[in-house]
């Protein structure tokens, strides 16, 4: 039941923050239309930002899973560009809600700072995995390598999410995130 509210509001919202735009629209209005008080959706959602981002956690060890799931043999850099397919597929079905929801995303900045912060957790559930295909160890502090490399991919599909905005979706972001990882691995 409690995922099935979750959800709910996660589509309420969305359909107001596409009327009325993220700053726009008040927790008070996403409460009255998905039928709920102000606490109870507090009790589902910590702020009006992770109604929009709430399931970036999850993307997040998605991604983790399927680099761990690469071939032993792949090249880390590699590995994460795959593991990133599950992310860039999933966005390419649902194109324009995706783009939609990108613009909202980045056009306000809480949410943008609040998606970045999710992001740097991303990071560390990437870290293990390439520090292991590395043959080296996550938790010494004096080998940057492995964060590096999770952070670098990062900020490559940041900049291919940008320029999918950029263009309106018309170059796939697959194309675009091969491009931005290209680009760090042949300089």
């Amino acid at each position: 039941m409690r995922e099935t509210a979750r959800a709910e509001v996660v589509t309420v919202a969305l359909k107001l923050f596409a009327e009325q735009g993220f700053d726009g629209t008040t927790v008070d209005q996403i409460a009255t239309e998905a039928g709920l008080s102000r606490a109870s959706l507090f009790r589902y959602f910590g702020t009006k930002e992770d109604i929009v981002l709430g399931q970036l956690a999850e993307t997040g060890r998605t991604i983790a899973e399927a680099l761990a799931a690469r071939p032993e043999e792949e090249r880390p850099w590699e590995a994460l560009r795959r593991a990133f397919d599950v992310l860039v597929e999933d966005n390419a079905e649902t194109r324009e809600q995706t783009l939609a929801y990108l613009r909202m995303l980045y056009d306000t900045p809480s949410l943008r700072a609040r998606h970045h912060e999710k992001q740097l957790s991303w990071q560390n559930l990437l870290v293990p995995e390439i520090a292991r295909r590395l043959g080296a160890e996550p938790a010494l502090p004096e080998d940057p390598g492995p964060s590096a490399l999770a952070a670098s991919a990062l900020a490559c599909m940041d900049t291919a999410t940008v320029a999918w905005l950029a263009c309106d979706g018309t170059v796939p972001s697959a194309a675009l995130l091969d491009r931005a990882m290209d680009a760090v691995a042949n300089t």
